[in-house]
């Protein structure tokens, strides 16, 4: 919706068509065009279709933003191997497939922009979610890279570390934990609200400001960089 309000077209790609339908139907309404596309973003023959469909409606992507992601939390020893892969393929390896089907057709253009939704904990990992944290250190790292190699191109690579975003899924994170703690649901994302400097917990809108800069002229001289918005959680 942010990158929307800018002026860009947009493809909502989505694991769910019917939310990606949804939301390409209320960016219509902004007076910008979008599509919504089915994705799972662990299907390369998916992904290059969805470019090319991309490519075909407006004949150039200038901005990916890589921002599929799962967390399962649990100790190590919990962990099956099951949880383990998916929470990589869809969490790292996702970033990995959709930037090297764009990349290409950035390179032909000479130009582009990559913004990667990693997590603080891609930065310090905590218990109970070391898998994630596994998952999103991998994201930071392949950021950095990536950024050196294409940069000759003009094309940047950033991304976005993002702290404890009041959404759905931590919504779902605060039943899992209560239960696992013995607390009442609603108080373990009170008691981390506790734990951010500015005192109130993160909006999806806060997230979507520092990537809109990112993949704005302003940001032209930044590549390579994880941004922390946390609240002032994370320093690194």
């Amino acid at each position: 919706m942010r990158l929307a309000g800018e002026g860009a077209n947009i493809a909502v790609c989505d694991v769910d068509a019917d939310t990606a339908a949804k939301t390409a139907a209320q960016i219509n309404k902004r007076g910008v065009e979008a599509i919504g596309l089915q994705l799972d973003v662990r299907d390369r023959e998916g992904i290059n279709e969805m470019v090319q469909t991309v490519i075909d409606t407006w004949g150039r992507i200038d901005i990916l933003v890589n921002n599929a992601g799962i967390t399962i939390s649990k100790p190590v020893l919990e962990f099956e191997e099951e949880e383990w892969d998916r929470t990589l393929d869809i969490n790292l390896k996702g970033v990995f497939n959709c930037s090297q089907a764009v990349m290409s057709k950035m390179i032909e253009q000479g130009s582009g922009k990559i913004v990667n939704i990693a997590s603080e904990s891609g930065k310090t990992a905590r218990p109970e979610f070391s898998v994630y944290a596994a998952s999103k250190f991998g994201v930071v790292g392949f950021t950095q890279g990536l950024a050196q190699e294409v940069a000759r191109f003009g094309i940047n690579v950033n991304a976005v570390c993002p702290g404890i975003v009041h959404t759905a899924m931590w919504e779902e994170l605060d039943k899992v934990l209560a239960k696992r703690k013995g607390m009442k649901e609603g108080e373990v994302l009170a008691s981390r609200k506790e734990l951010i400097p500015l005192g109130r917990l993160e909006t999806p809108e806060d997230v979507a400001g520092v990537v809109a800069f990112l993949v704005s002229d302003d940001a032209s001289y930044m590549t390579g960089q994880s941004v922390n918005v946390t609240g002032g959680r994370e320093f690194h």
